[in-house]
């Protein structure tokens, strides 16, 4: 069924973008993108279904078997954001369900619509009724009854950290299993031996993908003092060459998701001004409509700066300078959260130090996507809990079961 769902979902996959671009503004390639991203969860976890129980215990116990399985845990309550859509629902939805269990879709509200149009492919699919559900509503309603519910034996949630600890706590009568994909603050750090424009070209991909709204983004750009005037200038050269437009009409830039998106832009950019940040493009919304904001670049921004302690989530990127690697892992480390960091730098003895030295869920080496089906999806500290993907994402909807059994030997 699962491998039926992932085809439903390729042929498909032109209707799934459009109804995305236009209840969520992504532009249309990002779209199409995403669908194929959310698709590939079906077809990793079809084949995952196949072999749960693979590990194996050698007796410890003289005239005993051992066996260890891997069972269902149960109900899996499922929480999922309006930045993606389809990829986190189908990312939690077919892990839970190549585990066994049955799942309850709750989407943002700002983006039911590709959470039902999966549910109808789910359905074509085969997939029984009661098995892959989805409610919309008040969450409230439906999400608080939950944690209450011991019938609900797991959680994943993708969303900020604020609500991630809520959660968490409203979680503990119950001790239900727990995936939390949370806030990202993430570093991008250049270094003066980096391939210097392959290192603008990955740091406009992080920081500018999803119009900036990904728990991915780069959001604190540090450049060694050796290369930092070059890099800014390239940065900025190829910032005031991206298009802002409607999604539909496949733009590097399309809107942002609501009015208090756009405040946050207004309100960490003039507060990195006032403590005297510059400002070198940008910096206002865009004339394509109230829900835009122009792809901006402020430099030499303080350590103070709100944007450099808070996620951003849009199309506003900060670019600090630094002097030695000790100072950057030191300010790279210096948050609350540690989902992914990006480096850029051709010494191999660095990238060993700095790859151990990050705290960090995911390093980026050298480059910008480092997402896919088979990959530990997840971060360290108030980033989260567990991981999404790979072998590891069925964990969290599984129990394991010891069975140790007298083995008669007829003797």
């Amino acid at each position: 069924m699962l491998r039926r769902w992932f085809d439903l979902m390729i042929e498909n996959r032109d209707d799934l973008a459009v109804l995305m671009t236009l209840e969520q503004g992504k532009p249309m390639s990002e779209s199409r993108g995403e669908i194929e991203y959310a698709a590939s969860f079906l077809e990793f976890y079809a084949e995952e279904a196949k072999r749960p129980n693979i590990e194996g215990v050698t007796s410890h116990l003289e005239g005993a078997e051992v066996e260890v399985w891997r069972e269902p845990v149960g109900v899996a309550g499922l929480i999922t954001p309006w930045n993606f859509p389809s990829a986190m629902i189908t990312r939690k939805a077919a892990a839970a369900l190549a585990a066994g269990c049955t799942t309850v879709v709750y989407p943002s509200s700002e983006t039911p619509y590709s959470a039902l149009a999966l549910a109808e492919l789910a359905h074509r699919a085969g997939v029984p009724g009661g098995v892959f559900n989805v409610l919309t509503g008040d969450p409230e309603d439906i999400v608080g009854p939950w944690m209450q519910m011991s019938e609900v034996r797991a959680l994943s949630f993708t969303g900020s950290t604020e609500v991630g600890r809520m959660l968490y706590r409203q979680s503990a009568d119950t001790l239900k299993r727990l995936v939390l994909e949370l806030g990202g603050l993430a570093p991008f750090l250049v270094f003066a031996d980096a391939n210097l424009e392959r290192a603008v070209d990955c740091a406009i991909s992080a920081k500018f993908a999803t119009s900036g709204q990904d728990c991915l983004a780069a959001n604190r750009i540090f450049v060694e003092r050796d290369v930092y005037d070059t890099f800014v200038t390239r940065f900025v050269e190829k910032t005031e060459c991206l298009t802002v437009g409607a999604g539909i009409e496949d733009p590097d830039i399309g809107p942002l998701m609501n009015s208090h998106a756009i405040d946050k832009q207004i309100e960490q950019v003039e507060d990195a001004k006032a403590l005297g940040a510059r400002l070198v493009t940008g910096g206002a919304q865009h004339p394509a409509g109230a829900l835009f904001y122009q792809p901006t670049v402020l430099v030499d921004v303080p350590a103070e700066a709100r944007i450099l302690h808070e996620e951003t989530f849009g199309p506003v990127a900060a670019i600090v300078p630094f002097d030695s690697e000790s100072e950057v892992v030191s300010r790279a480390n210096d948050t609350e959260y540690g989902l992914v960091c990006y480096v850029h730098t051709e010494d191999a003895r660095r990238i060993y130090r700095l790859t151990r030295a990050l705290e960090y869920g995911m390093v980026a080496v050298n480059r910008t996507k480092v997402t896919g089906a088979p990959i530990p999806f997840g971060g360290m500290k108030q980033s989260g809990l567990g991981r999404e993907g790979a072998r590891l994402g069925m964990e969290a909807y599984t129990e394991v079961k010891y069975v140790c059994r007298d083995f008669d030997t007829g003797e």
